[in-house]
């Protein structure tokens, strides 16, 4: 059973600095892709980041300059650095996982959602 436990959410004053952090844990074969969603009321989702085992990044157009990805590949854990927040980044922010729990079967996987609230 393979599971993805985010932390690091909270209320920060605009232009302040929050960093997520997300573990994968459980049978784990391999782990390719590895990223953050966010959706805030009202809206769609949306990809705010993501990272490749090999360490290539994208990012949203929104966070680019302020939010930095990054992972340790020894502790299956990706990070999402946040700085100089926004209100408008306000959001629940849950990370996603590409996983291979053995050598033959693949699928995402998603934590379980964090709150992060940017005030004026």
């Amino acid at each position: 059973q393979v599971q993805l436990v985010e932390s690091g959410g909270g209320l920060v004053q605009a232009g302040g600095s929050l960093r997520l952090s997300c573990a994968a844990s459980g049978s784990i074969f391999r782990i390719n892709s590895m990223g953050w969603y966010r959706q805030a009321p009202g809206k769609s989702r949306e990809l705010v980041a993501a990272i490749t085992s090999g360490g290539s990044t994208n990012y949203a157009d929104s966070v680019k300059g302020r939010f930095t990805i990054s992972r340790d590949n020894d502790k299956n854990t990706v990070y999402l650095q946040m700085n100089s927040l926004k209100p408008e980044d306000t959001a629940v922010y849950s990370c996603y996982a590409d996983i291979f729990p053995s050598r033959w079967f693949q699928r995402d996987y998603w934590g379980q959602g964090t709150q992060v609230t940017v005030s004026s």
